[in-house]
Parts: structure tokens; sequence; C-alpha cells
């Protein structure tokens, strides 16, 4: 006991404040190292005003919007500029929505639940609920579908009935804010009468003028020098005029790994060999072979003549059947074309049928294949006898995508309909009716019309792409890396482009979220580079494709005014324009007449006519809004030489004439009225009052942190 007091006595204070650092310690790693640290990598990839946008909510918007892309593809896939446009979209929702929701709930401006109510149920329905619940065999507005449906959501165990309701009250809702928004902002749009009046009083005459013009062009650009001093201040001075968003250049090489001579004569000695078949491959086993030889698909139908979209389309089209010609190259292909048939066949077709479904083996719809053919010889009686044929497709067709347009569909030699059905339609005549049987079902066919009768035919292509060894791959690689590990700076990338003679390309204002570069394709990663790479700084060798890219970064744009070296040969033009001006003004010196002004710039006296407040173009003058206004000026009145003016493209010293009346009435209410229908107008658009409203708002866009 006397050891264990001696403890306590002697380290006491020592054992508090190991303690008290410990508790420190914990609540320090909670802070820096928890789900809420601070040191916690942020997966806000954006804010608006505040409000944050995370990444897993932003990948779900792209989601939606690439399956809503994806549904209007022909094909279900999506290329990258598709892709990135999904990406912008989700994002431009989001502040979108966070604008208008603030100023929505800034106005009091909202949608009632018996609003709501009222665009489905009322007497005037929201256009969206018409065109979903419009009946397309009459046309009109079905209230009695919609209230079924409306009935019937909880009955549906799916729960997609439900969804669907709850995604077009929330477009409902957001059309009807916007609305209302629109229709307050509208209400303040005000032309006031006096102010019409004022306008047209001061477009009520036209001036004849005589004038002289020294036009910058008569001082050369080379006497005019200008300093970097200058160029800045003018800069600072026009700051509205130089805003600029935030940007990278690159200039780069490409090493292409494109297939060489003997890359090319390798597949060519490959697709001679499967040639040797091809020659003596009948029709019957045509497409096994295609399939094992070719990476061109086997197409079994006919393509109209005119619909062949192949190089020397016409040579093939003319070839006898079972002859082989080529090679000739598509693409990145060597093909052979072997004619296998051909025929004179209708280009278009229009069809219409009733299918009865037979029993799939795996979902288990569909009848028995005996009851299937009674009931199919059953509607075909029907038809002959005198049957509605767009009232039986309606009622007993088991194929969705027709029935509801009488089983209307039209057909093309290359359209993709079951060969049984596109036969039937494509051999037929008009007006013939048949049974047909698919994998399907069982089809009541018949042949409504045929039109533009033509050759048709069908091909076998024989086709193997030419690839870059990995030979040739490895030697475009070796260059690239090789080029990379030479320069490690801008000047030295420079230096070894010109004595190399290589094609240096330039990649100007990379936005932050840019996912292609023309000239290269998809390159996320080198833009990524960019803005995380110091300005001189030569990069890595990038892999895209088919060829490897060295990269320099050559400038860094900040948001906010331009840099000089951005905008220079522009503000060059601009300031020496205006020292040429004030020599010009030098020279003419306060010209007492325009005799006088016209020797001092050794210019002539020229006349225009016509002149109006209301258009500051003036005939052979063109642009000069500050001469129109000098020349209206009432200081100035008639017969008196004004000072010279600083125009658009010289400086002008103009004496009036004389006026004459605008005799053309113009009513001050009906020119404030359209004046308000113009800007109501375009307020309707919407475009305009976002992009003000999106200056108005606090907009972080962090998203290239992230992708």
């Amino acid at each position: 006991m006397s050891v264990i007091q001696k403890i306590r006595d002697k380290y006491a204070v020592v054992i508090v404040v190991v303690i008290c650092v410990a508790i420190v310690s914990f609540l320090l790693q909670d802070a820096f190292f928890g789900r809420n640290s601070i040191m916690r990598r942020s997966t806000t990839v954006g804010k608006v005003n505040g409000e944050e946008l995370d990444i897993t909510q932003y990948q779900q918007m792209i989601q939606d919007a690439e399956a809503a892309a994806r549904q209007q593809s022909p094909t279900g896939n999506l290329n990258e500029q598709v892709q990135q446009y999904a990406r912008e979209q989700a994002w431009n929702q989001f502040v979108s929505e966070q604008i208008m929701t603030a100023q929505y709930d800034k106005l009091g401006i909202q949608v009632t639940e018996n609003e709501l109510v009222d665009q489905f149920s009322g007497k005037e329905p929201n256009p969206i609920v018409v065109q979903q619940f419009t009946d397309r065999k009459t046309g009109q507005f079905d209230r009695a579908a919609l209230q079924q449906a409306l009935s019937s959501v909880g009955q549906d165990q799916t729960g997609r009935m439900r969804t669907a309701l709850k995604q077009m009250e929330s477009y409902i809702i957001r059309s009807r804010m916007q609305e209302k928004y629109i229709s307050l902002i509208k209400g303040g749009v005000y032309y006031p009468k006096w102010l019409a009046e004022a306008q047209i009083k001061d477009n009520s005459q036209f001036a004849s003028v005589s004038y002289v013009s020294a036009p910058y062009a008569s001082i050369a650009d080379s006497t005019i020098k200008v300093t970097d001093s200058e160029l800045n201040t003018y800069i600072n001075n026009h700051k509205a005029n130089f805003k600029t968003e935030e940007g990278r250049r690159v200039d780069y090489i490409s090493f292409n790994a494109l297939p060489s001579s003997q890359d090319t004569a390798n597949a060519l000695k490959v697709l001679l060999d499967a040639k040797d078949e091809l020659d003596t491959t009948g029709l019957a086993n045509i497409e096994n072979f295609v399939k094992r030889n070719s990476d061109i698909p086997y197409f079994d139908g006919f393509v109209a003549k005119s619909a062949l979209m192949v190089p020397q389309k016409d040579t093939i089209a003319s070839l006898p059947v079972g002859t082989v010609f080529g090679p000739y190259f598509d693409n990145n292909l060597i093909v052979f074309a072997k004619m296998m048939d051909r025929k004179t066949l209708p280009d278009s077709v229009k069809v219409r049928h009733i299918l009865i479904a037979t029993a799939n083996p795996q979902t288990g719809a569909g009848l028995p294949d005996s009851i299937a053919k009674i009931r199919i010889d059953s509607i075909e009686a029907a038809v002959k006898g005198g049957a509605d044929f767009k009232a039986l497709a309606a009622q007993l067709s088991d194929d969705p995508g027709s029935k509801d347009n009488g089983g209307e569909y039209d057909v093309t030699p290359s359209s993709s309909f079951v060969t049984e059905f596109k036969d039937f339609a494509l051999d037929g005549k008009t007006g013939e009716m048949k049974v047909v049987k698919t994998q399907f079902g069982y089809h009541l066919i018949q042949i409504m019309s045929q039109k533009n009768f033509g050759p048709a035919v069908k091909v076998a292509y024989l086709g193997k792409p030419v690839e870059a060894s990995k030979e040739t791959d490895s030697k475009a690689y070796a260059a690239a890396n090789e080029f990379a590990a030479q320069n490690h700076d801008a000047k030295t990338f420079e230096k070894s482009v010109q004595e190399k003679g290589l094609n240096k390309r330039i990649a100007d204002n990379l936005r932050p979220m840019d996912f292609v570069i023309p000239g290269v394709g998809q390159a996320r990663e080198l833009v990524r580079w960019a803005y995380e790479a110091k300005k001189g700084d030569v990069s890595n060798v990038f892999t895209f494709e088919d060829k490897y890219v060295v990269a320099v970064l050559t400038g860094i744009r900040a948001e906010g005014t331009a840099s000089l070296d951005e905008v220079r040969p522009q503000v060059e033009a601009l300031v020496k324009k205006q020292k040429k001006a004030e020599q010009l003004i030098a020279k003419l010196n306060s010209p007492t007449s325009l005799e006088a002004a016209a020797a001092a710039v050794k210019q002539p006296q020229l006349k225009a006519e016509n002149v109006n407040f209301a258009t500051p173009f003036v005939e052979n003058i063109g642009f000069e809004p500050r001469v129109v206004g000098a020349i209206f000026n009432k200081a100035w009145g008639v017969g008196k030489v004004t000072a010279p003016i600083e125009g658009n493209a010289g400086v002008f010293v103009v004496k009036v004439d004389g006026f004459t009346p605008n005799t053309q009435a113009v009513d001050p209410l009906s020119m404030a009225t359209q004046y308000e229908q113009t800007v109501k107008g375009t307020l309707d658009q919407g475009g305009q009052l976002y992009e003000v409203l999106k200056k108005l708002n606090k907009i972080e866009d962090n998203r290239a942190k992230f992708f």
C-alpha cells in the first residue's frame, strides 16, 4: 500500500496530464478523421447560394438523364458527346431548381393541392395530362381513361403507375410555378406614354448632312507605338469588355499508332486465305461462314440498291449472283463482297396485321399453338366476311406496338422484321392477305400498298480490320516516351518540335469539365492534368485509343479579367485606334469650316441623306452612333460645323445642311404596346431572364475535382 501511495503522490500530476492528452487526442482524431471530420474529403460537387449537391445525388441525376437519352437512341448506346451532355443537363437542372425555388419562395409562389387536382380533373386539364390521355383513334382527350387510371393507382402492385403519376405531378407543379413567375415578371413590364412621345419626337426628322471623314486606316499601324503599361491601363478601364471564364491552353504532340504498310499486308493475307472459302460457300452456309471469319455481321435480307451504303455500291450492286468483288477499303476494314441473290422489290410497303401470340417458354405468356391457330383462322374468316380489321386489331392483337394504330407497319427491304413477316410483305401483292407463322405466333397480314419497285440485293461481306500490330504500337509509344523524357519544360518542348519538324497542335480554352479535345477525342485525363499542372509543365505520355499524346501547359486563365497576354492583339488594335484618333483630332484642331477640316486631313467633303436619330447607321459611313447623336444635338444646329467626333471607323467633322419632317404618323400608345409585347415575348422564351438570375446568384462548380 505504501508503494501505491508513493506512486500516487509522486506521479499524480503526470497521470492527470496523460489522461487529458489522451482525451484531447481522441477528440482531435474524431474531428479530423471521423465521419464529419474537417479532414475528410468533401463529397460536394457544387453549390448554389450555399445549397450543396452531393456526388451521389449528382451521379443519380446523370444516370436519369442518360436513361432518357438512351430511350431516344436507335441503338440504345450513348457516345461520349451524349454522355457529356447528360452531365451538363444534370448540373444545369440542379442550378435551375435552386435558383428558381429561391425566387418562388421569395415571391410566395406555390401550387396548392386543390390547384393540382384541378390540373387533372378540372374543366381545362393541364396540357401534359391532355397529351397523355388523348385517344389515338379520335385525337380527343379521353377523360374516362384519365379517371380510370387515377382510380386504379392503388391497385397497381408494381408501383409503376404511382411513380409515373408522381413524375407527372412534379412536372405540372414546376411548369405552373414557372408560369406564375413569368406572369408576375410580365406584369412589371411597362413603357410609359411620355417616353414613347419623347422617342417619337426624337425620330420626327430626317437630316441631310455634309461631312469630312478622316479614316483611322490613313495612319499606318507601324507608326503607332504602344507600351504594356498603356495596354494594361486600357484593360483596367474597360474590365466589363474583358471578362473571362477559367480556362487552360495546352500545346501537344500526337504520336499516332496507325497501321503500317506491313500491318495492312498482314491483314490482307489473312483475308485472302478466307476469301478462297468465300468463293465456294453457298447461300445455305454463308451465315455461319461470315460469323466465323468476318467483322461485318451477316444480314439475311435484301437491301434496295438506293439504300446500299457501301463504297463502290454501283459496282457491287451490278455483280452477277455468286461473284466476289474486292478487296476494297471501308473505313479501317478491308472487304470482299459476294453477291448472294437479287430481286426486284418495293422500297416501301405498308401492311397491317393482327398477332395471336403463341406460348413463350420463358415467360409462359401466349396461347398453345393449336388454340392460337384456331383463333387466327377465325379472325381471318371474320375479316373476309366484312369485319373491321382496325377494330379487330385494337381488340384482339397481342402486338402492343401496332394495335392502337390498326396494326399498321411500314416495311422496307432493310428493316428488322422477322424473316417470314418481311418476306410476305415484300414478295406478296397489294391487297393480298395471309396467315403467317413466326417465332412470336400467328399473324394475319394484309398488304395495303407497295411503292417504288426496283433492284434489291442480298450481299455477304467478308471484312477484316487493319489494326496496328504490337510492334507498330510499341514504336509509337516509344517515340512518345522518348519525347516526354527529353523535354521537361516549355522551352525544350518547343525547341524539339522545331528541330524534329513535328506537327504541334493547340487545345485552347479548355474548361474544367471538358471531356473531349478536338483531334484527340475523349481526353478527360489530359484536361484534369491541365488543371493540376503549373504553366510550362510537360506531361507524361497519355494513351488515347490509337494515339499517344505529350502535352505542355502553355496558358492558365483565371476567372475574372483577361490578362494582357490573352487579349494583346485585340487591345493593341483598340489602343492604337485611340492614339490615331488623338492624332487626327489634333490635326483637325477645331475647324471653323468643312473646307478647313478637309484641308487639314486631306480628305474630300461628302454628303449623307435621310439620317434619322432612330438608326445609328449612316449611308456610306456605317455604324456610327456618336456621329448620329451629334447630328441631332441641338447645340450644333443647322449650318454649324461640329467639333471632331471620334467614331468607329475614323474621326468625323459634320455639318447639318437641313432637316425634313418624318411624315410617318406613329401612335404613342401603339408604340408602347408593341415595345411591351416585344419584351414579354423574350420573357416567354426564358433564356435571357434565367441568365440574369444566374449572374445574381452565387454558383460554385467543383465537378472537375471528381471527374
